[in-house]
């Protein structure tokens, strides 16, 4: 199945994009999806603490990703 991640952020320095076009296997869990991304971010993003949006809604447990779903990893808020 097909995804689109959107990176803002830590997310998106970390990983280089802004927005990331992924294949997945059915079944995949957005557990799952966080652990690939920070694999992806090489220890980068190890210390950061992700918020999950599945087409625009924040998940508070894990969820099945479905085919042509936009996930969203979001870092906590910074100011300055």
């Amino acid at each position: 199945m097909k995804i689109k991640i959107k990176c803002f952020s830590q997310v998106k320095y970390a990983l280089g994009e802004d927005v990331l076009d992924m294949e997945l296997d059915s079944g995949t869990t957005t557990v799952q999806l966080e652990k690939m991304v920070r694999e992806k971010a090489n220890g980068k993003l190890d210390d950061v603490t992700l918020r999950i949006a599945v087409n625009q809604k924040y998940m508070l447990d894990e969820v099945d990703i479905k085919d042509g779903d936009e996930v969203a990893f979001i870092p906590p808020v910074q100011g300055g």
